[in-house]
């Protein structure tokens, strides 16, 4: 059996919620999904009792009257299906009602047209309320104020019952003259809620354009003043503006809005009329974060925009902290039942590593890529042979490490993109003229990153030695403020600790990152002698940030520094 979309008293609505799941067993009358429209939201109930089978509509979806909503495998006899058919067409749910409220109210306006004459401008006329599809509803906020100007079908009060929620709009066009009814207030089909004073069309744009420039900018203000510091009815508000939590709602936003399903999966959860909810997808804001200033914690438009408005400053306010990721991500389960977890044991984090938090946090937002390249230092290490006695004999550990902080800091001359940084609105890129490597080093407490500054203008010998006397201080927890900042490219080794290749990550707001793998012996075609030979290949890693970075371009500089370290005497030239 097919459950078809009843006459929603609009073209089509957007499905908000689904209600149900398939196998669930629903009675009829049940609910089964969420239809919200720019005036109304409704829960549309289903037309029969069974089991269903299949669900044809997504969140989302835009329907319209008679589309197929959900397919049941009703138990129910077809004469009892008729007969339930024809009650459903006697006997209208409330909430569907409800959802044509808006219809019938354009219809009893367009009857009263065609009934007497259209009021006059310059006459104050008390307006009734339409038919709301019940015996009474709550009058959940009132959108205009007295003096307003307002045009015809303008929404002006939003009233919702147990079931739904209705924008019920102006009939005529006119300036406010009285509010007959309060936030809070139970009211009643036919009851007078508003006067208004009636003037054509024109005189409403001409009033509207005439106006004083602060009344004119009234929209932006809306937008950009907190609820705490305007009313939006005749009478003082029920509630000041409660502070929003905002650092959720910044940590979730902070790569970017959430996205419609993820709005809509959380409008179900707060109390807010159709219109909010809407902006709120517009916006796209965590509506479960915002706090309502109305009667009942009811959320506000200007409670969205004051929020938004307070998100924004917290997150120019403050950087990141360690706490943005993590915010994303489900707490732990509760691991005290040993039958399940075992036994567990709690180690405190070194201070190095809670410090380190923060700023490894960064690269969860970073679109990283990784190249691998590898590259054969034969002939390179046969040259460290060579000069690694006569370096020892001065105090100095001549390492591979110093040739591929050579290499790498005279490739950056040369493709100076990957020693560069993104700038924060995302259109520019900063680029460094003086390459500072970092290097990171591992120590009892976790990984560290000492910089060599101006590593392009120093030789091999050079960058040996101070890459043994920031490996001592690192590892004697001696190193200053001075010799950890500055860096512009990073260079992470694994030296003799194995392992063919590993991803390392990109240390914002750097853009790249070169990691090496121990070397080994692997046979490599000699084509000029017809046959395999033993050589020394370093794998290399290569991570960069794609936005600024192309893989093409990343593969290009791999193989550029895979091709010096084969040969250092490149470097010279």
């Amino acid at each position: 059996m097919e459950i078809k979309a009843p006459d929603l008293g609009v073209d089509s609505a957007e499905v908000s919620e689904i209600m149900v799941q398939v196998g669930d067993v629903i009675a009829k009358d049940d609910n089964i999904i969420l239809l919200e429209s720019d005036k109304a939201s409704v829960e549309v109930p289903s037309s029969a009792a069974g089991k269903i089978t299949k669900i044809n509509v997504a969140i989302g979806d835009q329907v319209s009257e008679g589309m197929v909503l959900i397919e049941l495998d009703s138990d129910a006899t077809e004469d009892a299906s008729t007969e339930d058919d024809s009650a459903i067409e006697e006997d209208k749910a409330p909430e569907e009602a409800v959802a044509k409220s808006s219809e019938t109210a354009e219809a009893n306006k367009n009857e009263k047209d065609t009934s007497k004459p259209a009021v006059q401008a310059g006459t104050a006329t008390t307006h009734a309320l339409p038919d709301l599809g019940v015996d009474e509803a709550q009058v959940a906020e009132i959108m205009v104020s007295v003096g307003d100007i307002v045009t015809a079908d303008q929404s002006i009060i939003l009233i919702e019952s147990d079931k739904a929620s209705v924008e019920v709009p102006a009939p005529v066009a006119g300036k406010i003259e009285k509010i007959l009814v309060k936030t809070g207030d139970m009211v009643a089909n036919g009851q007078d809620f508003i006067v208004i004073v009636g003037i054509e069309t024109d005189a409403v744009n001409s009033d509207k354009v005439d106006e004083p420039e602060a009344k004119a900018a009234s929209t932006s203000e809306k937008e950009a003043t907190p609820a705490s510091q305007k009313q939006t009815t005749g009478e003082p508000k029920q509630a000041a503006v409660k502070s929003a939590p905002a650092s959720n709602t910044a940590a979730n936003n902070v790569n970017g809005k959430l996205t419609e399903a993820q709005v809509n999966a959380k409008l179900t959860e707060v109390y807010a009329g159709p219109a909010v909810r809407k902006l709120a997808r517009q916006l796209g804001v965590d509506i479960t974060q915002v706090r309502g200033s109305a009667l009942n914690d009811r959320i506000l438009k200007e409670d969205l925009f004051a929020h938004v408005k307070v998100s924004l400053t917290t997150q120019q306010a403050a950087p990141m902290s360690g706490n943005v990721a993590s915010s994303s991500l489900p707490k732990l389960p509760d691991m005290s039942n040993v039958e399940i977890w075992g036994e567990t044991e709690t180690q405190d984090l070194t201070r190095l590593q809670k410090v380190s938090i923060p700023q490894l946090n960064y690269n969860t937002y970073l679109p990283q890529v990784t190249q691998f390249d590898v590259s054969d230092i034969t002939e390179t290490e046969k040259l460290r042979g060579e000069l690694k006695g006569g370096m020892k004999a001065q105090g100095i550990g001549l390492t591979i490490l110093a040739f591929i902080v050579k290499a790498t800091a005279y490739a950056l001359t040369q493709h100076p993109r990957f020693n560069s940084h993104l700038s924060d609105d995302n259109t520019q890129v900063i680029m460094r003229k003086s390459v500072n490597m970092g290097i990171a080093v591992a120590t009892d407490d976790g990984l560290i990153v000492p910089v060599i500054k101006n590593a392009h203008e120093k030789g091999i010998k050079q960058i040996a030695i101070e890459i043994g006397e920031l490996a001592i201080k690192a590892r004697d927890k001696k190193l200053s403020t001075k010799d950890l900042q500055g860096a512009s490219f990073t260079i992470s080794s694994q030296g003799i600790l194995g392992g063919t290749a590993f991803t390392p990550l990109v240390n914002w707001p750097q853009v790249g990152i070169l990691g090496a793998s121990e070397a080994t012996m692997q046979p490599q075609w000699n084509a000029a002698k017809q046959t395999f030979e033993p050589r020394l290949m370093l794998p290399l890693s290569l991570s960069y940030d794609h936005r600024v970075i192309n893989g093409a371009d990343a593969a290009v500089f791999t193989r550029y520094v895979a091709s010096l370290l084969s040969d250092p005497r490149r470097i010279l030239l």
